[in-house]
């Protein structure tokens, strides 16, 4: 008797279609290991890892606003100086490839706590336009410091060096790999903090932030901590992203980046787990293959957005 009212419970649905959600993410993630072992004997490989640190980019943004509901207009900052340190670190100083990139995902991550402990005094718009005014100061910070940044220059010709001294990463097939192992890694993390108790109380905050604190939580550490969060992976796909193109520059810090990885949200769809990969890859092969288009690309750009968002409300997985 005690089993059948458990079956007729309407409780036994929810779980039953938990269960095959964690099913159907856990058949997506080992498909997409799959993919990504066989896709650079396909695939260019550094177009490839383009796309998984933009990719890993806009999971870490998505963490933010899809999950925590703060829309930041600011990430190039984070993104930006990881890249910088990383970049600076492993040419002057000459560190191991995995050093330079911790110590840039490490900036990031203080960044985002400084930042970050400033700009949730406030929410929406107020929000949004003081991640974007924190941003313009590290770009600012980054066009005046030549001696740290190289300035319009950026930081060339960065040595990618041998990975705990042993995989030779000049291999553009040997890097490959890593970056995918990076970008694995840090999607299991968010996967795991969005399916955590630390996610549902965030998602509760995000949908209803009165009512949250009503029942004891404390919403402004809750939001703190998801923002370091997300700035810290936003700091390793930059610092991973120097490392493979040797290059560390102004583009990264700009706000054009900040609003770049909002699109890639967008389109791909917010609050979704692999939405965003997929927002990322279609506006890198974008830039990409319709290069040749010059100035044309941002019109197109705007056009797919437009669509998207007409037609595709949720966004391309949503």
């Amino acid at each position: 008797m005690a089993d059948s009212a458990a079956l007729e419970s309407p409780v036994a649905p929810v779980v039953a279609e938990s269960k095959s959600a964690e099913a159907l993410h856990r058949a997506i993630f080992v498909g997409l290991a799959a993919l990504l072992v066989v896709a650079p004997f396909v695939v260019y490989p550094v177009f490839l890892m383009k796309v998984l640190c933009f990719a890993l980019f806009a999971c870490a943004f998505n963490l933010l606003l899809g999950y925590g509901g703060l829309l930041s207009f600011g990430h190039a900052a984070y993104f930006g100086m990881a890249s910088y340190v990383s970049a600076y670190t492993a040419k002057h100083w000459g560190v191991p490839p995995e050093i330079a990139i911790l110590l840039g995902t490490l900036v990031a991550g203080l960044l985002g706590l400084v930042f970050g402990s400033l700009a949730i005094r406030r929410q929406g718009i107020y929000f949004a336009m003081i991640t974007l005014a924190l941003a313009q100061m590290v770009f600012f910070f980054s066009l005046q410091t030549p001696g740290f940044t190289g300035g319009e220059d950026g930081i060339q010709a960065v040595p990618r060096g041998r990975l705990f001294g042993v995989v030779d990463l000049s291999d553009d097939r040997a890097l490959y790999f890593v970056v995918a192992a990076i970008f694995l890694a840090g999607l299991l993390l968010i996967y795991r903090v969005i399916h955590s108790p630390f996610g549902q109380v965030l998602k509760a905050i995000r949908d209803n932030e009165p009512r949250a604190i009503s029942l004891g939580y404390r919403a402004s550490q809750y939001k703190l901590a998801v923002f370091v969060i997300s700035t810290t992976l936003a700091g390793l796909a930059g610092a991973t992203k120097a490392i493979v193109f040797q290059l560390a520059s102004l583009t990264d810090v700009n706000w054009p980046m900040s609003g770049e990885v909002v699109l890639m949200t967008l389109v791909g769809g917010v609050g979704t787990v692999f939405g965003p990969i997929a927002g990322a890859a279609v506006i890198v092969a974008m830039q990409n293959y319709l290069a040749q288009l010059g100035s044309w690309v941002l019109v197109i750009q705007g056009v797919i957005f437009v669509v998207c968002v007409l037609l595709f409300r949720e966004g391309l997985v949503g």
